[in-house]
C-alpha cells in the first residue's frame, strides 16, 4: 500500500509540473540513468543504504560494478567529447547497481530474502526520489503562490530580535572560509543523515531484518509532510526579500549560482518589472516595525522556508545520533549547530522559521515512534500537543505578527517557552527505546514428522 501510495504521489507531482512546463521526478531520475547527475554523492549515498541488506562480499562487488560504470560512462563523455557542464560526472553507476539488484529480487529471489533486497534497494531510492521530489515541489511552489508572506515573518521575528540579520553580520566577517564551510555542512545534509542511519541499520545484514524505527523514516516523513506547509504559508528567506538574493554570497562562494531572484522591490513597482526585494538591507539594516502585507515575488524563487526543514532534518540527525558511539554523538551535534548558523546565517531562514522547525520535528518523531509502539497514550498525546504548537505558531506568525513585534520582552519568551513544551515532552516521554520484534526460533521436528 505505501509502495503504491508513493508511486501516485509521484505520478501527480510529474503530471503537475508538466502543467508548467517543468520536468517532474519521474523525469528527472530516469534522466540521471545515462546523463549527469545532479548529486553523484547522494546517489552513492542510497546505494550504501541498498547495501545494509548485502553481505560484505556483495557489498565489494556492488562498489566495483558502480565506480566501473561511472569509469565506463566518463571514458565514453571523453570520446564524445561532452564535458559534464550541469551536475556531477559520476553518480551513474550507484543507480545502475540499485536499479540491477531492484531486477535481481524480482528474478533471482523469493520469500523473505526478496522482501529484505527490495525494501534495502526502496531505501536508497527513495532518498534519491526524495530528493528530486522536494525539487519538483519547490518548483511548483515558485510558480503557483506568486505573492509571500515574508513581511509577515520579518515582523513577528523583532520578537527573537532578528537573529538572522546578526548571524549574517558574523558569516559575512568569517569570509569565503567560514561561508564555504557551513555551505558544505548545510548541502551535505542527507549525507550526514546517511551516516548515523548507517549506524542504526549494521545488523540488517547479519538479522536479515530492519529495526523497527531509523532515521530515513523520520527523515522521509518530514520530507513529505513539510513542503504541503510551504503552500500554505510561502515565504522566501531574508536574503531575497530584504537583500540581494544569492548575489550576496557569489563573490566568496566556491561555487557561485546564477542570483534567483531578489531584486529590489522599490518605487511601487510590481510583478513583471524584475524589482522584488522590499529593500537592500539584509544582513546590515533590520526592517521597520510596521504593519505587514503579502508582498509579489519572482516565479523561480522557491518559497521553502515555513518550517525551516533543514533544522528539522538537522534535528533528527541529532536525535538520532544519540544512541551511537561518543564520535557520532559529537558529529550529530556539530551538524545541528551548524547547520541552525548556516540557515541564519545565509539568510535563507528567519528565527522564528527555526522554532517551527524544532516543533515539527519533534511532533513527527513522536508520532512515529508511538506508531512503532502501537499507538501508545503518551506518544499520542505529545505529537496531538506538538501539532497544536504548530499550529499555534503558524497562527501567531500571520495574525500576530505586529503585536509580537511590538512586546518583544513577553512574545519572544513565550515563543521560547512554547517551543522548550515540546522539547521537555518529548525528552520526558520518548526516550525509551522502540521495542524490537523478537525473532521466532526455528521449532523442531515431532517425531515422525515429514522434512
Amino acid at each position: 500500500m505505501a509502495g503504491v501510495a508513493a508511486l501516485g504521489f509521484l505520478l501527480a507531482l510529474e503530471i503537475a509540473a508538466r502543467r508548467y512546463g517543468l520536468p517532474g521526478p519521474i523525469t528527472d531520475q530516469a534522466r540521471e540513468v545515462i546523463l549527469a547527475p545532479k548529486s553523484g554523492f547522494l546517489l552513492y549515498a542510497g546505494m550504501a543504504l541498498m547495501m545494509t541488506v548485502l553481505t560484505w562480499r556483495q557489498r565489494f562487488v556492488a562498489v566495483a560494478a558502480a565506480i566501473g560504470v561511472d569509469v565506463g560512462i566518463a571514458a565514453v563523455r571523453w570520446a564524445l567529447d561532452a564535458p559534464v557542464t550541469d551536475g556531477h560526472p559520476f553518480g551513474n553507476g550507484a543507480l545502475w547497481v540499485m536499479l540491477g539488484h531492484a531486477v535481481t529480487a524480482v528474478t533471482r529471489r523469493t520469500g523473505r530474502e526478496r522482501v529484505l533486497l527490495l525494501k534495502g534497494v526502496g531505501l536508497g531510492l527513495l532518498l534519491v526520489t526524495g530528493r528530486k521530489t522536494g525539487d519538483t515541489w519547490l518548483l511548483l511552489t515558485s510558480k503557483t503562490r506568486p505573492t509571500v508572506l515574508d513581511q509577515y515573518v520579518a515582523t513577528a521575528d523583532h520578537a527573537l530580535a532578528e537573529p538572522s540579520w546578526l548571524v549574517g553580520r558574523i558569516v559575512t566577517a568569517c569570509g569565503p572560509v567560514g561561508f564555504n564551510l557551513l555551505d558544505i555542512v548545510y548541502g551535505q545534509l542527507a549525507v550526514a543523515a546517511v551516516v548515523v542511519a548507517l549506524y542504526q541499520l549494521r545488523h540488517v545484514a547479519a538479522e536479515r531484518r530492519f529495526p523497527r524505527h531509523h532515521l530515513v523514516r523520520t527523515f522521509l516523513v518530514i520530507g513529505l509532510l513539510g513542503p504541503a506547509v510551504y503552500m500554505i504559508f510561502p515565504v522566501v528567506g531574508p536574503v531575497f526579500a530584504y537583500g540581494t538574493g544569492a548575489e550576496h554570497w557569489a563573490s566568496v562562494s566556491l561555487w557561485p549560482d546564477p542570483p534567483p531572484g531578489g531584486h529590489i522591490h522599490g518605487n511601487g513597482l510590481g510583478p513583471g518589472n524584475g524589482h522584488w526585494a522590499v529593500a537592500d538591507w539584509w544582513p546590515r539594516t533590520t526592517p521597520p516595525v510596521e504593519p505587514p502585507r503579502p508582498m509579489p515575488f519572482d516565479a523561480f524563487t522557491p518559497r521553502n522556508c515555513m518550517p525551516s526543514l533543514h533544522t528539522a532534518w538537522a534535528v533528527a540527525i541529532f536525535i538520532h545520533s544519540r544512541t551511537g558511539p561518543r564520535l557520532l554523538r559529537f558529529a550529530g551535534a556539530f551538524w545541528l549547530v551548524a547547520t541552525l548558523t548556516a540557515t541564519l546565517g545565509f539568510g535563507y531562514h528567519y528565527g522564528v522559521d527555526l522554532v517551527a522547525g524544532v516543533v515539527f520535528t519533534l511532533t513527527v518523531e513522536a508520532a512515529l515512534r508511538s506508531f512503532d509502539r502501537g499507538w501508545d497514550r503518551p506518544g499520542l498525546r505529545l505529537a496531538a500537543y506538538g501539532a497544536t504548537v504548530f499550529a499555534a505558531l503558524l497562527v501567531s506568525y500571520r495574525w500576530l505578527p505586529l503585536e509580537m513585534a511590538r512586546h518583544p520582552w513577553a512574545s519572544g519568551p513565550l515563543l521560547l517557552l512554547a517551543m522548550g513544551s515540546v522539547v521537555y515532552g518529548y525528552v520526558r516521554t520518548q526516550h525509551r527505546p522502540v521495542p524490537e520484534p523478537r525473532l521466532t526460533p526455528p521449532q523442531p521436528l515431532r517425531p515422525g514428522a515429514m522434512r
